[in-house]
C-alpha cells in the first residue's frame, strides 16, 4: 500500500512538471500568455484599420508575434503606407511595427 502511494505521489509530481514546462516560453516559441497578447493587439489593429474610412478599402494582413506587428499586402501611396503603420504604433503593447506595405 505504501508503495502505491509513492508512485502516485512520483506520477503527480511528474504531471505538474510537465504542464509547467508546456506553458513556459522558449526563444523560439511563444508562451499561453504572449499569445493571448499578441492575438488581441492583432485584434484591435485590424478593428482600426477597418474603422479608419480611408484604410478599409484595402486588403491589409496583419500579424502580431511577441508584440511586434507585421502588416502586408498593397496600397495606392506611401501617405496610405504610412497611415497604416501609424495606426498599429497607436496600439497599447505594440513593441515595434514592421510594415511590409507595398505601393503600387
Amino acid at each position: 500500500m505504501k508503495k502505491r502511494n509513492v508512485l502516485i505521489s512520483c506520477l503527480l509530481a511528474l504531471m505538474l512538471i510537465v504542464t509547467f514546462a508546456a506553458c513556459s516560453s522558449s526563444p523560439k516559441q511563444e508562451s499561453t500568455g504572449e499569445f493571448v497578447d499578441d492575438s488581441v493587439i492583432t485584434t484591435k489593429v485590424k478593428a482600426l484599420i477597418a474603422a479608419d474610412d480611408f484604410l478599409k478599402s484595402f486588403q491589409i494582413s496583419v500579424e502580431t508575434r511577441k508584440g511586434v506587428v507585421q502588416l502586408s499586402g498593397f496600397v495606392d501611396s506611401r501617405n496610405t503606407l504610412n497611415r497604416a503603420g501609424r495606426i498599429a504604433k497607436g496600439v497599447g503593447g505594440v513593441r515595434a511595427v514592421r510594415n511590409d506595405l507595398i505601393v503600387k
